[in-house]
């Protein structure tokens, strides 16, 4: 973990809302010099806190408006089968984020997708014919009520 003062953490937030800040309005909000805030803003890219930056897209204007979440249990949960199912997903972009789970399930997928028929090709012709899959259990979200890329900081 990485220890932060409460300028750095000033810092992080504005950059979380809005990126593409120019580093003058940044440091005029954080009461900082423009040459003090970029040596700050360096060092927190430096110390691997930034991952990275993004542009974020709206999935409706995208022709993505579906919203699902996939829970998919695998024959083997040894190294090299997870490896295999692991490599392979990542190939698929309309996989948003997979993640490794305890429970019932191996993974959880969040996939966004363009209308039911999309889904069903998704589900039947890709998700299911990946390695080792022999159960996926999908849960369609009805409405997005909170989505952030913002750690609380």
């Amino acid at each position: 973990m990485i220890l932060l003062d409460e300028t750095d953490r000033a810092i992080v937030r504005m950059l979380q809302a809005d990126a593409r800040i120019t580093n003058q309005d940044l440091a005029e909000r954080v009461g900082l010099s423009p040459s003090t805030c970029l040596r700050r803003v360096k060092a927190l890219e430096a110390s691997g806190l930034v991952a990275g930056y993004a542009m974020l897209l709206d999935p409706k204007a995208a022709g993505l408006p579906g919203n699902a979440f996939v829970q998919i249990s695998l024959d083997q949960q040894g190294r090299q089968a997870l490896d295999r199912f692991e490599a392979r997903v990542k190939l698929i972009p309309e996989v948003l984020a997979c993640y490794l789970i305890a429970g019932q399930a191996d993974y959880l997928l969040h996939v966004a997708y363009h209308d039911a028929a999309d889904f069903e090709r998704l589900h039947a012709d890709i998700l299911t014919q990946l390695p080792g899959v022999v159960r996926v259990q999908s849960t369609l979200a009805l409405r997005t009520v909170k989505k952030t890329t913002a750690l609380p900081i």
